[in-house]
């Protein structure tokens, strides 16, 4: 009888490899519970049109997420427009989707009865801004006062406040003016029902947050993946639309015809603070 005898190297080659999971983190969501109760039905989803393994990886913040993806510890990032930018520049990691954002862009709203009648009646003036390096709250409003030819920190006095308490101090006639968004303003007009605000400036529509992967990711894994969103992109859309912080995105659209030089907007808003694109703002 003749008896075989396998060697570790007969018996690895034997032995079939288990596929890492694609791991999936978004750079605004910190905590993994968190990101479940998000993004659980849409990973669910992505891994039933691509037939991958799909890990949900929590990130604790921007610089993190840079960490994890030149480490190769993260595969995708969904990240916003004034993080991509930064994430471009420190990890060259490549596009592989936009996700729309329907009514998402920057304006400069005040009181309806106060002094301030027009943007140009903001020099020399208190504008606030909220959390600082927000796309809609901080550099879109300060990119859209300077497309109307007032500068940051010259024209007028930027603040960086948060957007309950400058809303407050609107009111109360302590500041003139506050950068937000359009989902913000409904919900302050939502609580302030007695009181009327006007917007005085309003910005082209913000470029959308992007999903990116990793320069050196899976080439086969990552064309399943950029194939789903365009062939499956309403069964994604579905799945997406279950997380409450992801209603943001209804109404809106999974780009794929999407360019780095779509995002060239935001590196003027960069430059119109004052700062380059080589670190996040306020790090």
């Amino acid at each position: 009888m003749f008896r075989t005898v396998l060697t570790a190297a007969a018996l690895f080659a034997a032995t079939p490899l288990v596929a890492e999971p694609i791991k999936f983190a978004v750079t605004d969501i910190e905590g993994l519970e968190v990101l479940q109760q998000e993004f659980a039905a849409f990973e669910t989803s992505l891994e039933e049109v691509t037939g991958l393994d799909v890990e949900l990886y929590p990130v604790s913040s921007r610089t993190a997420a840079v960490e994890a993806i030149n480490q190769g510890q993260v595969d995708l990032v969904l990240t916003g427009p004034a993080e991509y930018v930064v994430i471009k520049e420190l990890t060259d990691a490549q596009i592989v989707v936009s996700w729309q954002r329907p009514n998402y862009y920057a304006q400069i709203v005040t009181m309806s009865e106060g002094d301030i009648g027009s943007v140009m009646d903001l020099k020399g003036k208190i504008v606030t801004f909220g959390s600082v390096g927000s796309t809609s709250q901080h550099l879109g409003p300060a990119q859209v006062l300077a497309d109307f030819g007032l500068t940051y920190g010259n024209a007028y006095e930027p603040k960086i406040i948060s957007r309950n308490v400058a809303v407050e101090a609107l009111i109360r006639g302590d500041v003139q003016a506050v950068g937000m968004n359009e989902g913000h303003l409904r919900k302050i007009r939502a609580a302030f029902p007695e009181q009327a605000f006007t917007v005085v400036a309003r910005g082209r529509d913000l470029p959308n947050d992007i999903l990116v992967a990793r320069k050196d990711m899976d080439a086969a894994a990552l064309e399943k993946i950029a194939n789903a969103f365009l062939n499956d992109a309403d069964a994604l859309m579905a799945a997406l639309l279950k997380g409450d912080d992801n209603q943001k995105y209804d109404g809106g659209f999974f780009l794929t015809a999407t360019n780095d030089a779509d995002y060239d907007y935001v590196r003027d808003m960069y430059k119109t603070i004052g700062v380059d694109t080589s670190s996040f703002v306020g790090n």
